[in-house]
This record gives structure tokens, sequence and C-alpha cells, in this order.
């Protein structure tokens, strides 16, 4: 198997990483390309452009400077637009295992965002091990640098760890993979209500000790983190989109524009119909703040 993967203007890359036959391969997609991983846990650097990933856990759109991480069964497939450009990497067992014997820590599901000058750093150690990574022997030794920038990427949400049920250190960090998992899963699925019985069935969890964990790990409840993607989905459709209200109202999940209009007042302060217009505003003057804290500030 080549162990660098590229799909490049309207080419789809199909993946499949074979249990214990390699350690990780190096995958890029840019211009209308697009990549399909079928096994193998992935992360994947959004470098330029924006591209559209949908997984088992969801639906995710990535933009420059954010990344996303999915476990092995989550089956993504990453395509990028016109001006695109993602790298990832495809990671097998034995990897991840070396990785936390050499470092102590792992690699979890998740997505989030990296500075400007960590994409960089990304981008090159991505390069270093691209060009290393078929060497007879050094596979594991390319991946490392690659592998120990992105687990510096992850150290805030891997922060929460020690706070997972557990008694011993990788007890602690199974449990919060699976926790991350949900999370992830909550994000992708930000147009509709989650069951509790959905993530519980993902995490292996029964529903009640789902539900308490979760709360622990993250200070509020599934149900409480739904809402608020739900509507930080809505309110990014208000600011980016012509959708009309009610339609975005129901592309995040909610049944009327009654339900949405008082949940949307309620933790923005504000109106659909004002926010939308207070970040058109803050678009024109170039202003730096949310329309809601822009109100707040006029107040």
């Amino acid at each position: 198997m080549e162990q660098v993967q590229w799909a490049d203007r309207g080419q789809l890359a199909q993946l499949e990483l074979p249990e214990g036959a390699v350690q990780g391969v190096c995958m890029g997609v840019s211009r209308l390309g697009s990549a399909q991983l079928n096994s193998g846990f992935s992360i994947w650097v959004q470098l330029r452009g924006s591209s559209w990933v949908e997984a088992k856990e969801g639906k995710f759109r990535l933009r420059r400077g954010d990344w996303i991480a999915f476990e092995k069964d989550s089956k993504p497939t990453v395509q990028s637009d016109r001006y695109g450009l993602c790298l990832g990497l495809a990671l097998s067992a034995d990897a991840l295992r070396e990785m936390t014997r050499y470092a102590d820590r792992g690699l979890y599901a998740g997505r989030g965002r990296m500075s400007a000058h960590d994409a960089r750093i990304a981008l090159r150690l991505w390069r270093e091990a691209a060009a290393r990574v078929g060497d007879a022997g050094g596979e594991a030794a390319a991946l490392r640098p690659i592998l120990l920038h992105l687990v510096a990427m992850q150290r805030d949400i891997a922060a929460r760890i020690p706070r997972c049920p557990g008694r011993s250190r990788s007890r602690k960090r199974q449990v919060f993979g699976r926790l991350q998992r949900a999370r992830l899963y909550l994000e992708g699925n930000c147009d509709r209500v989650v069951r509790i019985s959905e993530l519980a069935e993902l995490t292996s969890f029964s529903s009640w000790y789902f539900s308490k964990t979760f709360h622990s790990l993250y200070e509020e409840s599934p149900q409480a983190a739904s809402a608020r993607m739900r509507l930080e989905r809505a309110a990014e459709l208000l600011r980016t989109t012509s959708m009309m209200i009610g339609e975005i109202a129901a592309a995040s999940g909610f049944d009327n524009c009654c339900s949405f209009a008082r949940a949307f007042r309620a933790r923005y302060g504000v109106s659909a119909t004002r926010y939308r217009a207070a970040a058109a505003q803050a678009s024109r003057t170039g202003s730096a703040k949310s329309p809601a804290a822009s109100r707040k500030a006029t107040a």
C-alpha cells in the first residue's frame, strides 16, 4: 500500500488501513478532490479554503485553521472546495498504542482550531513525514514529530481526562475517548434533537451512566450541550446565509418558529432578526464584536 495518498482536482481516493499492516498513511485533499477512509483513526487539518466532511458522527464543515479527529470505525469522507487544502493522517491501532508509550498521551476524537503558527508547523511536519514514511523500518520515527505536534494541539481537551471515572489512567482515557466521540456526534447532528439513547449506544454506556459522566466532564448535560450547539448553528446561518428565519429554525432542529425564537432570545439576548441585522452591520463596518456583544455595549 502506498503510504502517501493525494486526491486533487476532482479525484477520489479510497483508503483501507489494514490492522497491523502499516502504522500510518499521510493523506491530502485539494481543489474539489475527495478522500474516503474506511478504517483507522484519522485526524484532519484544514490549511486553505474549506472542506465538507461526512462520517458516522455526522456532517461537518472545516474552514481554514480547523482540525477534526475521528475514531477508527467512523469512515469519514472529506471533500475539498475548489480552493481548499486539507491534510490528514490515518493511524493504525499500533501507532496509537506506541504514541501513548513514548508520549504518555493520546489522540482523541473531537474538533477545534489551531493558530496560523501551529498550522504552518503542521504543514512542515506533514511534508517531512510524507517524505520519510515509506523508509524501511523508519515509519514510526517518521510519524513521531507530527504526532507529537497533534497531541500538543489537543492538550486543552485532554486536560479533562483526570476528571473521568476510573481507577487506572488507561480506563480514564478510554472513558474520555468515548465521551469525546459522543460530543463530536452532537456537533455533527446539530440539525436535529439527539436522543440520549443514541449517545449511550455510541459509547456502549447505559443512558444513566453516560448522562452522569458527560455532565461531570463537560459541566453541562447532553441535552443542554445539544441545545447550545443547535443555537450556535442557527447563529452561524443567520450570519452567513440569506435563509429565512423559519428555514433556519428547521435546519437547527426546532419544531416551530415560536420555540426557536424563545430559545434564541434566551441565549443571545436579541431576536434572530436583530441578531442578523447587527451581524450585517458589523460585517460592513469591520467590527470584531459579536452582534450580541455590540448590542450590550451600546445599551
